[in-house]
């Protein structure tokens, strides 16, 4: 039976962690996978999950299923981090949320959940996005087109020719946005580029599907949700998918938020029971562990606090790294301006380079990032910064 299956291709990006580990030099660097890195190239627990842990530890007294929704302490203070605190979507009770696995578990709900709505929309996403977006939302059986985001050549946002895109977006369909930390560009909207987005919609009729993975690695957690907070004030219906393995670290332990604004609090009723009824049909209860860890450091005034201040290192260490390959490649002669890199937001960077070059980095100085040259800056440090630069400037 199973030998009609043919053997696929290795996954783009976890394929080239398998490359990495089996290169044998003692030099190489990794640019790949998207996870945090401390100066020390470990991915931490951080101090306040840890005391959550501890405290979990301590006061966990069953192994019996959670509810089907999730923690609700989880989703309360998940809601409220997304939304802000008196949101009118929460206060007039229009949301529905389940706790996901991942990110990921969040997208194919929601993906689910637009296919029991309509089988014929279409999901519009940019050009690039995120790799698995494209099968987590085709997998649930439904059309994707693209409209336009990113100008290579230029190394900045094509808002003008995305704008004109989303002008011809029928009413009905679907446009996935990134709430910050664009994946893999990390080129972000303005604020007027966001007002302009939600004008479309308003216009066109169409529906936004945010996905907010890395909030608080932008410019600040309350800043990184001005997008998704203008859009959820100013539409009857917002599609959003939210993760905490960026923010948290809880990157194993598989943590996500699927939620859905609706029109009235009696659609929100109907949808709870079906975002409910999907995951039930997928993978039939929610993981506790992750979820609990983020109600207790969510709902405890000074775990928190240290949560923010940890957050904020690391947006502000991602930062100078950024600056740091900048004055690095011209200080090593390369003969571009690469200070684009610095306006670009998060954990993820295009440096804008040919796939033949980024195949040529990895052959000549063991550097790996993936072919469309999108680099993890968390992935950079003092103790490789020279031998990175060095390696771009020689195959560019």
């Amino acid at each position: 039976m199973f030998e009609v299956l043919p053997k696929l291709p290795a996954d783009p990006i976890l394929g080239l962690s398998t490359a990495f580990k089996a290169d044998s030099s003692s030099k190489k660097i990794d640019l790949g996978v998207g996870v945090y890195k401390d100066e020390q190239g470990n991915t931490p627990i951080l101090s306040s999950v840890a005391k959550a842990q501890t405290q979990l530890l301590s006061t966990e007294t069953s192994k019996t299923y959670i509810t089907p929704q999730g923690v609700v302490g989880y989703i309360s203070g998940m809601l409220e981090l997304l939304l802000g605190k008196g949101h009118p979507t929460l206060l007039e009770n229009r949301v529905a949320a389940v706790q996901a696995p991942g990110g990921c578990g969040s997208l194919r709900i929601l993906s689910e959940l637009l296919k029991r709505c309509d089988g014929e929309l279409t999901v519009w996403v940019s050009d690039p996005t995120w790799a698995n977006h494209i099968p987590l939302i085709g997998n649930a059986g439904l059309k994707i087109e693209i409209y336009p985001y990113f100008d290579k050549e230029n190394a900045s946002i094509n808002f003008e020719g995305m704008a004109e895109c989303l002008k011809s977006v029928p009413k009905g369909d679907v446009v996935l946005l990134h709430g910050c930390c664009h994946n893999p560009t990390g080129a972000d909207l303005t604020k007027e580029q966001w007002n302009t987005v939600l004008e479309l919609a308003q216009k066109q009729g169409f529906i936004p599907f945010v996905d907010i993975a890395y909030q608080g690695f932008g410019d600040g957690l309350e800043e990184d949700a001005y997008g998704l907070r203008l859009l959820a004030s100013n539409l009857p219906e917002v599609i959003i998918a939210a993760s905490c393995s960026k923010n948290f670290g809880l990157y194993r332990e598989r943590v996500g938020l699927a939620v859905m604004i609706t029109e009235t609090s009696a659609i929100r009723d109907s949808i709870q029971t079906q975002i409910q009824s999907i995951a039930r049909g997928i993978y039939s209860m929610p993981p506790s562990y992750g979820g609990a860890l983020v109600d207790i450091i969510l709902n405890d005034q000074q775990l928190k606090a240290e949560w923010m201040n940890e957050v904020e290192e690391m947006r502000v260490r991602m930062q100078s790294l950024r600056q740091l390959l900048v004055d690095k490649l011209k200080e090593k002669g390369a003969d571009r301006d690469f200070s684009f890199v610095t306006k670009q937001k998060g954990m993820f960077s295009y440096l804008c380079i040919s796939p033949e070059q980024v195949r040529e980095i990895r052959a000549k100085h063991s550097v790996y990032f993936v072919e469309s040259s999108r680099v993890n800056i968390a992935g950079i440090s003092q103790n490789n910064i020279d031998a990175l630069a060095t390696a771009l400037v020689d195959i560019l």
